[in-house]
């Protein structure tokens, strides 16, 4: 008698307890894979996250940045995402456009080098776009002496990848009507096209290229987390383009009320305080703590360039054909 009733009262444990699994709501966010990599950012803030939601927060991974937007265009109102995190300004307003976007409703101090007004979108961290090489070796001063010098680059592809495209409308920005030549001359540098940017940054540390297309931020990593002064970034004469990355909520989210409460969790502390040492970029509202040591030691560019989200979009699709019409001789 004893074991015919407490076989039972085991499976009925089991089953309550599997009802409150059941019960936890999911909030997905998806991002670029470095992001979710054990060591960016994703997992300390998933585990922050988890502690005041009272949910299971899920980061998928799809590719860079540019990436996300080609696939939420296929996906639209079939995605499982709830929200967006990873897109810049060069691809804002053609997020928009697909209409599947809700106003993030949150206001915060940011600590951006631009005023913020965006009522759809974000921003979690910023950064310049810069040219990442060997300390003591060559370092030319501007794009052109790069592309009329003999040194080796790897850089990313604009189609997936949100330094691609942004390296795109550094040089369009910068040159206009010169850009064509400029990457017709730039060609011969390149050895490679990568997806994304992990790609490209690990053919650099491997070697296979004198110099990577990356961010000014990129050094603190090596100097903070490698004690590695090594590596530097090259300041460039006609300014460096800036990249301001951001989250969107998806106005077809099942949840709601958890999407907001993320959105507002991203400018806090818990969120921010991540950034610098995770995805190696600046804060968008920066911790009460300051920056880490040795973010003071980066490059500071003298010019900043970038186009409203607007204007990026109206010159995308003929600098893309600048750019593969250079690299296609």
């Amino acid at each position: 008698m004893h074991k015919t009733t407490y076989l039972p009262a085991v499976a009925g444990l089991v089953l309550c307890a599997s009802g409150a699994l059941a019960e936890t709501p999911v909030l997905q966010v998806l991002t670029y894979d470095s992001f979710t990599s054990e060591w960016g950012p994703g997992p300390a803030i998933e585990t922050a996250f988890e502690e005041v939601c009272s949910c299971d927060l899920q980061f998928v991974g799809a590719g860079d940045g540019a990436a996300l937007l080609a696939r939420l265009q296929l996906e639209g109102l079939r995605t499982d995402a709830d929200i967006i995190l990873g897109l810049d300004t060069n691809l804002t307003a053609a997020a928009r456009d697909t209409g599947l976007f809700a106003p993030h409703g949150v206001e915060a101090e940011l600590s951006l080098p631009i005023a913020w007004e965006d009522p759809d979108f974000l921003p979690f961290d910023w950064g310049y776009f810069a040219f990442v090489g060997n300390a003591g070796e060559p370092a030319p001063t501007s794009l052109r002496a790069l592309a009329d010098s003999d040194i080796s680059i790897v850089i990313q592809d604009p189609r997936s990848s949100t330094p691609g495209l942004g390296l795109l409308m550094w040089v369009k920005t910068a040159y206009g009507d010169e850009a064509q030549s400029i990457w017709a001359d730039l060609a011969d540098n390149i050895v490679t096209v990568t997806p994304g940017w992990s790609e490209a940054y690990g053919l650099f540390l491997d070697d296979e290229a004198d110099a990577v297309l990356s961010y000014t931020t990129s050094p603190a990593y090596h100097l903070i987390a490698e004690e590695d002064a090594s590596k530097v970034a090259w300041g460039f004469d006609e300014g460096h383009y800036l990249q301001v990355e951001v989250a969107g909520k998806l106005a077809s989210t099942d949840q709601p009320e958890l999407a907001d409460q993320f959105m507002a969790f991203m400018v806090t502390d818990a969120f921010q305080s991540v950034i610098p040492t995770t995805n190696w970029m600046y804060p968008a509202a920066t911790p009460a703590d300051g920056l880490p040591d040795g973010f003071d030691t980066l490059l500071t560019p003298t010019k900043a360039l970038l186009l409203p989200p607007e204007e990026a979009a109206a010159t995308r699709d003929a600098a893309l054909d600048e750019w593969r019409s250079a690299l296609s001789q």
